[in-house]
């Protein structure tokens, strides 16, 4: 299998990292949210937004998990390649 192009990186990352965020939360819950994600010469930049209540989960817990959750994501895509 070929490497990953820029926009599979990419779209894995985003998705992953949206995967958690609506893990832990309603999308009625959500009040904003935004995931930035670039791939730039090999590197891998995830920016995660999340405007949601912290009444049972704390949200930026969930920013971090779905940063984490995002890489994973990516380094598990090149291991398939």
């Amino acid at each position: 299998m070929a490497e990953p192009t820029d926009e599979e990186v990419v779209q894995t990352a985003a998705e992953a990292a949206e995967g958690v965020i609506f893990k832990h939360y309603k999308q009625s819950e959500v009040k904003d949210f935004d995931v930035t994600v670039t791939f730039e010469d090999g590197v891998l930049d995830v920016d995660v937004y999340l405007n949601a209540p912290g009444d049972d989960v704390d949200p930026d817990a969930v920013v971090d998990e779905a940063a984490k959750t995002a890489q994973e994501a990516v380094d598990e895509l090149f291991e398939a390649a």
